[in-house]
């Protein structure tokens, strides 16, 4: 198999396996646990869904590791495109996974709290619950500005596959509109909240532009064809 197929077909199976577990941790396990303005409700969840938030915790872990590999991935396979926008991709994806890691103390904090450990007993029971939903809010706080990061990372991205020219560069726009996605939904939660869950609804739609690029991968990989990579088109 041509090197520069194999390398693709690897970064985009890598991609694909790094986001399955994400949505698990970022969307079904806050929806399933976090009641909005309920703070007892909320933490009677959380004790009774420990595992559930553990898991969570988990999967929000792995994918923000697992990331590391698959820009690297494509690091390989776009370094001859353009050195240094390859390391900008990097650059800009791997200024998240900190991020990511810190912000699951909080959901850490918010199992720890629900626990009532003996070292809590200074606080009621109602103050306990309502920190219980503070810290599960924060971690939701949390994603807001990681999530900046996740779009910028695909501007680069999409660039060095429009250069490419060993991959359709129609998935370089797309990349890039859900580059958009990403830092619209912060900014607009952060700026004008009031408007965010309409703006959120709409920036997922164009979250999915990321979705064609991986398969593509996984399943063409890339033209084998020579390009001028200063054009980006084949010779």
């Amino acid at each position: 198999m041509d090197a520069i197929k194999k390398q693709a077909r690897v970064a985009g199976l890598l991609y694909l396996l790094t986001c399955l577990p994400a949505p698990f941790g970022l969307i079904y396990v806050p929806g399933a646990l976090i009641v909005p303005g309920d703070a007892t409700a909320t933490a009677n969840h959380v004790r009774a869904s420990e595992t559930l938030l553990r898991l969570g915790i988990a999967s929000e872990l792995i994918s923000a590791a697992g990331f590391i590999f698959v820009v690297f991935a494509l690091y390989r396979l776009f370094k001859d495109v353009d050195k240094q926008l390859a390391l900008l991709m990097v650059t800009l994806f791997v200024v998240s996974v900190p991020i990511s890691f810190l912000n699951v103390l909080n959901d850490i904090a918010a199992l720890i709290l629900a626990g009532g450990a003996d070292f809590l007993s200074a606080f009621g029971k109602g103050q306990l619950d309502a920190l219980v939903l503070l810290f599960l809010r924060l971690h939701n706080q949390g994603l807001i500005v990681a999530q900046i990061f996740w779009g910028l990372w695909l501007f680069p991205f999409g660039i060095l596959v429009m250069r490419s020219g060993f991959i359709p560069r129609l998935l370089g726009v797309l990349v890039m509109i859900a580059g958009c996605a990403y830092p619209l939904s912060s900014f607009t939660s952060i700026l004008l909240p009031q408007y965010a869950h309409l703006v959120s609804q709409y920036s997922t739609i164009l979250e999915f532009g990321e979705l064609p690029i991986i398969l593509w991968l996984l399943i063409w990989g890339a033209k084998t064809q020579p390009v001028d990579i200063h054009r980006g088109e084949r010779t």
